[in-house]
Parts: C-alpha cells; sequence; structure tokens
C-alpha cells in the first residue's frame, strides 16, 4: 500500500469503508474548477465529478454529484426528487453544511448527513475523479462506490456546457491519471 499523500476527513470516510482509491494532487488554481484538475491531471473532464451543495425550496440542503463538463438542469433535478425547485447553496451555506471549503468539497465525510444524487451518466464510467475533501486533491473511485457507500440516488438532470468543444468519447477504459498513487484502504 501506497503512502497517502492527504489525510482528510474524505479519506478516513473512504477507509473506514474500505474503500479502494487512488490520490491524485494537483496545484488548485482559484476558479480553475474541473478544467484545470483535468488538465493537470490528463484526464477527461467528463471523467472529474463535481460535487455541489445545493438545497430544495425549504433550504434543505442536498449533494449532487455532476460530469466536470456538464451543468445541473435544477429544473429536472427539482422535478425527479420531487420538490419544487432546487438552487446552489451560497459559498458559506455550503461550507456550513458539508465542512469543506468552496473549491474542497468533498462527498465523502461531510460535516452534515445530506441526500445525495448523482447523474446517472457517471455511474457508466469506469473511474472518475472526485474532490478528496481539499483544494487541489482528487481521488480516483470506482463509481459504484457513489451508490454503494454514500446510497446516491441516480438522477438525468446534465446540461451539456454550451462552450465547451465538443469531445468524442470512445467507450474505452479510462486510464489511471499519471502522478497519482494508489491506497487499499
Amino acid at each position: 500500500m501506497a503512502k497517502h499523500i492527504s489525510e482528510t476527513p474524505a479519506t478516513q470516510f473512504l477507509k473506514k469503508h474500505k474503500a479502494a482509491f487512488s490520490e491524485h494532487p494537483y496545484d488548485y488554481v482559484e476558479h480553475g474548477g474541473t478544467a484545470e484538475s483535468a488538465r493537470q491531471l490528463g484526464v477527461d473532464e467528463h471523467h472529474v465529478v463535481k460535487t455541489l451543495v445545493m438545497q430544495d425550496e425549504r433550504a434543505r440542503p442536498l449533494i449532487v454529484l455532476m460530469h466536470g463538463d456538464c451543468t445541473v438542469s435544477t429544473k429536472n433535478l427539482a422535478r425527479q426528487i420531487g420538490c419544487k425547485s432546487v438552487a446552489p447553496c451560497a459559498p458559506d451555506v455550503a461550507q456550513r453544511h458539508s465542512g469543506y471549503l468552496v473549491g474542497g468539497t468533498s462527498p465523502f465525510g461531510t460535516r452534515k448527513a445530506m441526500p445525495v444524487y448523482v447523474e446517472e451518466s457517471v455511474l457508466a464510467l469506469e473511474r472518475i475523479y472526485i474532490n478528496g475533501g481539499r483544494r487541489g486533491y482528487l481521488v480516483g473511485i470506482a463509481p459504484t462506490l457513489l451508490t454503494t457507500v454514500l446510497q446516491a440516488r441516480p438522477v438525468h438532470c446534465a446540461l451539456s456546457d454550451p462552450d465547451a468543444p465538443p469531445v468524442s468519447r470512445p467507450a474505452a477504459t479510462m486510464p489511471a491519471a499519471p502522478g497519482g498513487t494508489d491506497s487499499d484502504a
């Protein structure tokens, strides 16, 4: 087993659940988002999953896991989860609910238990890269962990980013990111 690069509530959660993950640090760039982390790690941005803290019309928090190169249709999401509306939380509210700084939010080891929803097409990927609990740090996991460990509920709410160039995505497997280390909890 390789030495851990970072110990966060997220990696503690993954180890507690005996979940295998690889660690992928990168140089955090303010407002760089998933495009920047994907570029630095040499992976397809579609495989980098962002963790979004949102809330319903009663200000009840929830987490949405979405492809890095897509946005969330809040109307479609609200309809599917039985709410009138869903909107992103303000950064300070998201931090209060999750316990993580914006830009370093992981769905694992959050301060508050929140329902988790995942774009269904994320589950079809062989491997995803998701925030490991701090800025500049992703973990590589099998997407099945989202439903088995987090009990994430699949939804269809992805909108393609209209500013992104078209990308062909072969069904072939995604290679491990360069420079990552493996960890078997």
